[in-house]
């Protein structure tokens, strides 16, 4: 198989020593109480732009996930590296159908179960990046909210959205499925702004 051969070749996604160095890095340079995104919020971050209306070049997306100047050019490349490997894996993974969010983790008493409480506030994140856009067409065109109703009822049911009217919370079982339709969910996002593309920048 050549490199060219895209259309069979597995996307470059990072593997788990990257992903853990990453997510090492970032948790180290959070602060307490400042909102800064984690690994699982970064992918949210990220997914959001790849599916979006218009491309949000790094130049933007940036000082949403590094909040200070790196200690060391070497460390800074690599983290810079991963990032950039990060995003561009994701727009390959929805193109072979192979997406999956990265969720984070909590402790409960039943042992440690899927959170989507990083991944949703960092989507919440990138839909900001091109609010005007968002939201314009949210209100023109139903059915772009309906296609992101299981995002929206984990933002809701995380706190990360307020919902307008009285909101149940998610059973369990709710939750899970919401997660498990994200894949399709990102996918269809995506294929409704190729078919309806943004007008204005």
């Amino acid at each position: 198989m050549t490199m060219s051969d895209t259309t069979t070749q597995w996307p470059s996604s990072l593997d788990d020593s990257e992903l853990d160095e990453l997510d090492v890095y970032l948790r180290t340079h959070a602060q307490e109480g400042e909102g800064h995104l984690l690994l699982d919020g970064v992918h949210g971050l990220l997914s959001a732009l790849a599916v979006g209306p218009i491309q949000v070049l790094p130049d933007e997306w940036l000082p949403e996930v590094l909040h200070e100047p790196f200690a060391d050019e070497n460390e800074g490349n690599r983290v810079l590296a991963l990032l950039a490997k990060l995003n561009d894996s994701i727009s390959a993974e929805l193109d072979v159908d192979a997406y999956e969010p990265i969720l984070g983790e909590v402790d409960t008493e039943a042992g440690p179960v899927l959170s989507a409480a990083g991944w949703c506030e960092g989507f919440s994140r990138g839909i900001d990046l091109r609010a005007a856009l968002w939201e314009k067409r949210l209100s023109d065109d139903p059915s772009l909210m309906e296609v992101l109703g299981p995002v929206m009822a984990l933002a809701v049911d995380e706190g990360i959205l307020s919902a307008e009217a009285e909101f149940e919370k998610l059973s369990d079982e709710e939750y899970d499925e919401c997660l498990a339709q994200l894949p399709a969910v990102l996918a269809a996002v995506n294929q409704y702004w190729h078919e309806h593309p943004a007008t204005e920048a």
